[in-house]
């Protein structure tokens, strides 16, 4: 039977930062199955690892929708593998991906993982955003090129617009795009963030690896670094830490295993 364990990424205590089912497969899998199971653990990431070669294949779905990057769930799996010995622990791991090659390796007592960058380009507002928000932003950018990934960064002035956003999920899900809502910290942050994911059935995701790899490329060229500490400010909350390196982002966190059994289906 299929190995399944819930995992809390980017926080060192559970029940904090973002869970993420992984399940361990020993073959590929019929995919309307992987979205039945994703469906029932109803978490932000469900992701299946097949051994590949000298790595593994890695997929996530959300309850609703395969996505084609997950870092939270990237992480999540790593820590896994490592702690149920599928890989000898402090191996650097491969995942062969709908985003390409990505990598896991020991972090001290954290783990790295290395994602491609997307960078922004400041854009028009949408019309509805700031209504769907509840809040007038600063400026707008959208991946370059246009429309790709699917999200929004949205800068405000002062932190604590972005802590205080209460958005109205059924008119972000009309935008059909995630909205990343960011500003600088004037804590012991570089910057903190939140996102919005209605389109791929999330109303807010607790911490997300793959928004850091729009906000890495969009805050380096504003702060004039490459290497930042992030926080995302959801409820649950999260603690990243963030390098852009070329075309690449580096992320790094800790991870908890809270739960462990076998899908019997």
């Amino acid at each position: 039977m299929p190995l399944l364990l819930q995992i809390d990424a980017f926080t060192d205590r559970p029940f904090g930062g973002n869970p993420a089912a992984v399940c361990l497969l020993d073959a590929p899998a019929d995919e309307a199955w992987m979205q039945r199971v994703a469906a029932e653990m109803n978490l932000a990431e469900t992701a299946f690892l097949v051994p590949q070669g000298s790595g593994f294949a890695l997929r996530w779905f959300t309850p609703k929708v395969e996505v084609e990057l997950c870092g939270h769930a990237t992480l999540a799996s790593a820590h896994a593998l490592w702690q149920v010995g599928r890989v000898p622990a402090g191996t650097r791991i491969t995942f062969e991906t709908a985003s390409g090659t990505l990598t896991a390796e020991p972090d001290g007592d954290r783990i790295a993982i290395e994602l491609p960058a997307r960078p922004m380009a400041v854009c028009a507002t949408p019309d509805g955003l700031a209504d769907a928000l509840g809040a007038v932003p600063r400026s707008v950018s959208a991946s370059v090129p246009a429309g790709a990934h699917g999200n929004l960064v949205v800068e405000f002035a002062h932190e604590a617009e972005v802590r205080a956003l209460a958005p109205r999920f059924d008119r972000l899900g009309a935008l059909d795009v995630g909205v990343i809502a960011t500003a600088r910290s004037t804590d012991r942050y570089d910057f903190i963030s939140r996102y919005f994911a209605v389109p791929f059935g999330i109303d807010e995701d607790p911490v997300t690896g793959s928004a850091h790899c729009s906000l890495a490329p969009y805050w380096a060229e504003r702060l004039g670094k490459s290497t930042f500490v992030a926080w995302q400010a959801s409820a649950r909350g999260g603690e990243l830490f963030v390098q852009l390196i070329g075309d690449r982002v580096r992320l790094s966190g800790h991870a908890v295993t809270v739960l462990r059994g076998e899908l019997t289906v």
